[in-house]
């Protein structure tokens, strides 16, 4: 097969792997069923709590209901505001639920300072984050809806002060107290949840916390028609590290399954909601479709006996905000793993953390990524020198080439026959030229989930008009750029003989031109840059081959 040809299929090829990766990070990974099936058979009575038992009183229709449908209790709930140095939330005293959080350093967009909304009660955008604590055995627990009683209506955290204790307070009529304490750490995403309960009864209480996550599926992530993204539910256990369980797994089959030093989360483009349990402590892991395209993605613990007169405290860690790697995985085990880098993960992450490096040292994302593809084309010179060798060589056989076609005319089987003959003479390998961008392909892929899913790309400025570098150039510039580099590039290599593949190469860098002017303009920067290297390698290499100074 003769080189053009096959950068034409290596070209097709790319293109092709972005797409199927895409779909695979959708739809790759499926819910279990087998144990979920057997896990629902058990009892209902066992020592595990159900998110069944809640009844009706849970129904996501609660945050749309007609103002005649309000009872007393609901007229009773107010929300309370909780400001840090990096969180503005809202608790409603309805459940104590975080029904609110504004991320206050990361804005809407480069033209909008507004901080982005990453929770809400709104029906429009729903996403909220749940913890209640549920009684048996004669008593009433305040459950997830149950009515707080909170001390103030703004609890901010000071300066000089290193957190600060929300604690809301339930009382139930036989004398049962349940305090529920949100504790905020600065310079942190990650909150404390415990439940304190106080059993003044004679006999022994039996409780169970539930901490779940609510989303509508039809909230968006922000991202544009043409950047695939996964939204959804992912789940954590020892012997998965990772694994989906999208809206359509959820509506489809109901997860339950014990796990033990797990997490579960509801991620979107940069940003994620997850709950983390304490260490070496088994739960109930279970997902719920409450309908209307709303969905409930939880755990709670197992039935645990308060004492008469005594206390017993449920804890558990809600992480929300954004997929910076350092803060995740000091959150949870693998919990950084949400960010998504496909199925080459294996060369992402050790691209960012070189990416992350330079950058801690230039200071400046833009040069990063030009550094970081100056230090992989220098890694992959040898092949690349040994790669435009061969090229320069078979672009210096197109006048014999040539001749050889108007020797054998449509014979091409003899065509062929006496084009390998030449090869072998001169001792060129006509695939040599398809090495540098065979390698580059998983290289080039990598860096993309790179640049498009670390969030500390985004927004990143670098110079001019370029302040975003997670999303495509506003004035197509670069992918203008890349494409003159692209048809210069071709310029240097040995043309087809064939006139319908000569065609079909011109036509590449205009495809490519298009096709890149939705791409991060991080990215296309990466490839401008690794283009403009390559020709001047191989421009070279090329001169030195034709006067005869290098073999």
């Amino acid at each position: 097969m003769e080189t053009q040809r096959l950068l034409q299929f290596l070209a097709l090829g790319m293109i092709l792997l972005l797409i199927w990766s895409a779909w695979e990070r959708d739809y790759g990974t499926r819910a279990p069923t087998e144990e979920t099936a057997a896990q629902e058979e058990r009892d209902q009575d066992s020592d595990v709590f159900v998110p069944d038992d809640l009844g009706e009183e849970d129904a996501p229709e609660a945050a749309e209901r007609r103002p005649a449908d309000v009872d007393d209790t609901d007229r009773d709930a107010r929300s309370i505001r909780v400001t840090t140095d990096l969180l503005d939330l809202e608790i409603n005293t309805r459940g104590g639920e975080i029904s609110r959080v504004d991320l206050l350093q990361y804005a809407v967009s480069t033209r909008d300072d507004t901080p982005l909304r990453l929770m809400s009660d709104a029906p429009n955008e729903l996403f909220i984050a749940r913890a209640g604590l549920v009684t048996r055995n004669g008593s009433d627990g305040p459950g997830t809806r149950g009515i707080y009683r909170v001390d103030g209506d703004h609890f901010e955290l000071s300066e000089g002060d290193d957190r600060i204790v929300v604690p809301l307070v339930w009382e139930g009529e036989d004398g049962l107290r349940v305090t529920k304490r949100y504790t905020f750490h600065r310079d942190s995403y990650l909150i404390d949840v415990e439940h304190i309960v106080e059993n003044p009864a004679e006999s022994d209480l039996r409780a169970s916390q539930q901490v779940y996550l609510r989303r509508s599926a039809d909230v968006g992530d922000g991202t544009s028609w043409f950047i695939y993204t996964y939204t959804g539910g992912v789940l954590h256990t020892p012997d998965n590290r990772y694994q989906k369980i999208s809206f359509s797994d959820m509506e489809s089959s109901a997860l339950s399954q014990d796990v033990e030093n797990g997490w579960l989360a509801m991620i979107q483009h940069y940003f994620l909601g997850a709950w983390i349990p304490p260490r070496d402590e088994v739960r109930r892991y279970w997902t719920a479709d409450r309908g209307n395209n709303v969905f409930d993605f939880g755990m709670n613990t197992f039935w645990r006996t308060v004492p008469a007169g005594g206390e017993a405290t449920f804890s558990s860690q809600l992480f929300v905000g954004p997929k910076e790697q350092d803060r995740l995985a000091a959150a949870a085990d693998h919990l950084q793993l949400t960010v998504d880098y496909g199925w080459l993960d294996i060369i992402s992450r050790p691209l960012f953390i070189a990416l992350n490096w330079i950058h801690s040292v230039v200071g400046n994302w833009g040069w990063s990524i030009i550094l970081l593809t100056l230090a992989i084309k220098l890694v992959f010179f040898p092949l690349s020198d040994k790669s435009y060798r061969s090229m320069a060589r078979m672009r210096k056989l197109q006048p014999r080439m040539q001749q050889l076609k108007e020797r054998y005319g449509d014979d091409r089987q003899a065509l062929n026959q006496a084009m390998m003959k030449m090869y072998k003479e001169e001792k060129i390998n006509p695939l040599g030229g398809c090495l540098p961008i065979l390698i580059q392909i998983p290289v080039f892929i990598a860096l993309y989930w790179v640049l498009l899913e670390s969030v500390e790309l985004r927004h990143a400025d670098f110079m001019l008009w370029l302040n975003d570098l997670s999303s495509p150039d506003p004035f197509f510039v670069l992918p203008l750029l890349m494409g003159v580099s692209m048809f210069i590039q071709q310029k240097l290599n040995p043309a087809p003989i064939d006139p319908i593949q000569q065609k079909i190469m011109m036509t590449l860098p205009f495809v490519f031109t298009v096709f890149f002017a939705f791409f991060p303009a991080g990215l296309v920067l990466y490839w401008v840059v690794n283009n403009v290297l390559s020709i001047a390698q191989q421009y070279v290499i090329t001169r030195r081959i034709e006067r005869g100074e290098a073999k």
